[in-house]
């Protein structure tokens, strides 16, 4: 008689997760944004996280940089264009394990409607059950993406020369997800 795995339902916890940003500005140093709204889940056979499916959108005019001024530029139509591309979209192929307790998660990204594939580097924290009794499991999310690729295409040059805002944009995800029951 054959086995059949259960399908297991996780959602983001949004108040013990982040998503974070990381940009090279003047080139000397880094300014780090986050998102304050998103959602997620992930789809899996049991508790084992190979080969799940994971669906995760971010709410772009929830972007902050600590500046009000650059995160209305940010939502502007030299970035983001939120008004008419208002999330931005991940969408998993596969979630590879590739050590003991590191994936390779890649998938589609989706920012201002360009489609790109990706792939991004997952470490496991473990699992646990809160004081509530509801099942936890924790994961660290790094990866990068180049900007210009999904049409975030604002750049300018100091008189100097240098550039102001790099293409290359590291990716910082903690995400704490919950099993349903």
């Amino acid at each position: 008689m054959e086995t059949v795995a259960t399908k297991t339902i996780w959602t983001i916890d949004p108040t013990h997760s982040e998503v974070q940003f990381k940009v090279r500005h003047l080139m000397v140093s880094t300014v780090t944004g986050q998102f304050n709204k998103f959602d997620g889940r992930l789809e899996t056979e049991g508790d084992d996280f190979t080969n799940a499916n994971v669906y995760f959108t971010a709410d772009i005019d929830s972007i902050t940089t600590n500046n009000e001024q650059r995160d209305g530029h940010l939502k502007s139509a030299d970035f983001f264009h939120a008004e008419e591309h208002p999330q931005m979209v991940f969408e998993s192929t596969s979630m590879t394990k590739v050590g003991q307790e590191r994936y390779e998660l890649a998938g589609t990204m989706t920012i201002r409607g360009i489609n790109k594939p990706i792939v991004l580097n997952v470490d496991y924290g473990g699992q646990m059950e809160d004081f509530y009794g509801n099942h936890k499991a924790g994961f660290e999310i790094t990866g990068t993406i180049k900007r210009k690729e999904f049409g975030l295409m604002w750049d300018a040059v100091t008189e100097a020369g240098g550039v102001v805002v790099s293409d290359e944009v590291k990716l910082a995800l903690s995400i704490q997800i919950t099993k349903q029951k």
